[in-house]
C-alpha cells in the first residue's frame, strides 16, 4: 500500500466510502482497509489466551472494557483509541450486538472495517478485540422453530467471524427455564445449544485463530446468578461439547447477572434508577470460573449507566470483562453541540415510528430515553455529515469518559500483557472470507 494511503483525508474518505459507498465501490474500500491494517499490525485477533493466562493466574488486577460502538462510529472509536494510546492500553474490546447491528444498521463487515479504520488514523498499532455481543436466541422464535432460530444465530455467527469478528458472545440464557424441578434441568437448553453453537465456531473460524467464546448463565435483567448455577452450566456444557468432538476449544469467560439490566432503569424525570449491585456474588462466580474451570472469570453486563464510583470495584473483584453501552450513546444525543433541530427531528421520527413502544403510563423522558436508539440507523449519514467542529466536540467528551473508565477498569498498560499473549494471524482477504459461504450453508441446513 502506498504511504498516502495512510493519510488522514485519504483514511476517512476510504472509510465513508466503506459506509456509503455505491455497491460495487463499497466492498473495495473494506478490502482495503483490511489490507492496510494486516500491513500496520493492526489485526482482528481473539483475546481467547489473553483470558486463558488469567485464569491460570498469570495476570489480574484489571477488568476488559467492552464497548458497544452504536453512534457516530468512526468518531466514537478514534475517541477510544486515543485514549488507549496515551494510557498504553491493549486489553479493550469493541462489539456489537445482535438487536444493535439492526437499529443502527451496521452490518458487521462495515464495523470492523470502521474500526480498523479508526485504528489506523490514530496510529494504534496493536490487535484489535471485536466481538460480537449478545449472538442471542429469541426465546419466543425458539419456541415455535428451534432449529430455524438457532440456525439464524449461526448465520449471524458465520457472518461475523468471515469479516473479523474473533470474539463471540452466545447467549442462550434466554433459554433458561426457572419452573424447572432442579438447576440442571434449567440451564439444559442453555447450556446444550451453547454447545453447539461453540461447535459450530470452531468449524468455521480460519486456520491458525481460537475464537474466544462467552457463555451465559443468566439473562440481563432477570434472576441474579448463583455459584451453584455457573458449575451446573460448565459441567453440562463441558460434557455437551467433548461429545461434539474432541479437543474442542472451550469458553474463554461467562457472563452472569449481578444486579443491572441493560440501559439501567429509567424514572419518570427521565434519571435512571440506583442499582442493588451484589459484588460479593459477581466476585466469588469470577473466582469459580477461574479456579473451577480456568476461564479468565466473569462479565458484568449493562454497566455504562452505573454511577462513576462504582467502576473501580470491578477490577478489584476481579471481574474479567464488563460491558458499556448507554451512556455514549446518551452522551452523542444530548450533547450540547448536537444540532437542535436533529434532535428534535429525531425525536419526532421516534413519535411515529416507535410509538407502539411506548408504555401507558411512559412520561416523554422515558420513551424517549429507551427508544431513541432505535433513531440511530435512519439518521446515520446526517450524523456522519455533522460538521467537523460538532463531530470533534462530541468525541472529546467521548474521549474523557473512556479515559476515566479505563483509569477505573486499570487497563493502562496492558498492551504489554496483549503483546506477550495474543498471538494474532495475519489473513488476506480471501483467507478471512473463504469459510464464510461454507458456513452460512451449513447453519441454513442447520449443522
Amino acid at each position: 500500500m502506498a504511504k498516502a494511503d495512510f493519510q488522514p483525508e485519504n483514511l476517512d474518505g476510504l472509510v465513508r466510502e466503506a459506509v456509503f459507498g455505491e455497491p460495487k465501490a463499497q466492498p473495495e474500500a473494506r478490502r482495503r482497509i483490511w489490507d492496510l491494517g494486516q500491513e500496520a499490525g493492526v489485526l482482528p485477533a481473539s483475546i481467547h489466551d489473553l483470558y486463558l493466562a488469567r485464569g491460570r493466574g498469570e495476570c489480574s488486577g484489571f477488568t476488559v472494557p467492552a464497548i458497544n460502538v452504536r453512534m457516530l462510529a468512526y468518531d466514537t472509536a478514534r475517541a477510544v483509541f486515543r485514549a488507549a494510546l496515551k494510557r498504553d492500553a491493549g486489553a479493550i474490546i469493541l462489539e456489537i450486538a445482535r438487536s444493535e447491528i439492526a437499529y443502527t444498521e451496521q452490518r458487521p463487515a462495515e464495523y470492523v472495517a470502521v474500526m480498523t479504520a479508526a485504528a489506523l488514523r490514530e496510529g494504534y498499532r496493536l490487535p484489535i478485540f471485536i466481538q460480537g455481543d449478545h449472538c442471542q436466541v429469541n426465546a419466543k422464535k425458539y419456541g415455535s422453530d428451534p432449529e430455524g432460530e438457532v440456525g439464524e444465530v449461526k448465520k449471524l455467527i458465520a457472518e461475523e467471524v468471515g469479516a473479523g469478528f474473533f470474539n463471540i458472545d452466545i447467549d442462550t440464557s434466554t433459554l433458561v427455564d426457572l419452573e424447572q424441578p432442579n438447576l440442571d434441568l434449567q440451564q439444559r437448553a442453555n447450556y446444550e445449544r451453547a454447545a453447539e453453537i461453540t461447535a459450530f465456531i470452531r468449524g468455521i473460524e480460519p486456520a491458525g485463530v481460537t475464537v474466544s467464546v462467552g457463555g451465559e448463565i443468566g439473562e440481563v435483567g432477570m434472576k441474579n446468578s448463583t455459584v451453584e448455577e455457573l458449575h451446573v452450566f460448565m459441567d453440562g456444557y463441558n460434557r455437551s461439547l467433548a461429545a461434539r468432538g474432541k479437543g474442542l476449544a472451550g469458553l474463554s469467560k461467562i457472563s452472569v447477572q449481578t444486579g443491572t439490566s441493560h440501559g439501567g432503569v429509567v424514572l419518570p424525570d427521565g434519571s435512571i434508577a440506583e442499582v442493588k449491585l451484589d459484588l460479593a456474588a459477581l466476585e466469588a462466580l469470577s473466582r469459580a470460573a477461574r479456579e473451577s474451570y480456568g476461564l479468565g472469570g466473569a462479565v458484568q453486563h449493562g454497566a455504562s449507566t452505573l454511577p462513576p464510583d462504582a467502576f473501580g470495584n470491578f477490577p478489584r473483584v476481579e471481574a474479567t470483562e464488563i460491558h458499556l453501552a448507554t451512556n455514549f450513546q446518551s452522551i452523542v444525543f444530548d450533547h450540547p453541540a448536537l444540532p437542535a433541530d436533529l434532535r428534535t427531528r429525531m425525536l419526532r421520527w421516534l413519535d411515529v415510528n416507535a410509538a407502539g413502544e411506548r408504555k401507558a403510563n411512559d412520561t416523554d423522558e422515558q420513551f424517549y430515553y429507551r427508544a431513541r436508539k432505535k433513531a440511530i440507523g435512519p439518521f446515520k449519514r446526517e450524523c456522519w455529515d455533522l460538521p467537523v467542529e460538532v463531530r470533534d466536540a462530541i468525541a472529546a467528551d467521548l474521549e474523557r469518559t473512556f479515559g476515566f473508565l479505563f483509569d477505573q477498569l486499570k487497563v493502562g498498560g496492558t498492551a504489554p500483557l496483549v503483546k506477550k499473549h495474543v498471538r494474532a494471524r495475519r489473513l488476506s482477504w480471501e483467507q478471512l472470507h473463504q469459510a464464510e459461504g461454507r458456513a452460512v450453508d451449513d447453519a441454513e441446513a442447520g449443522e
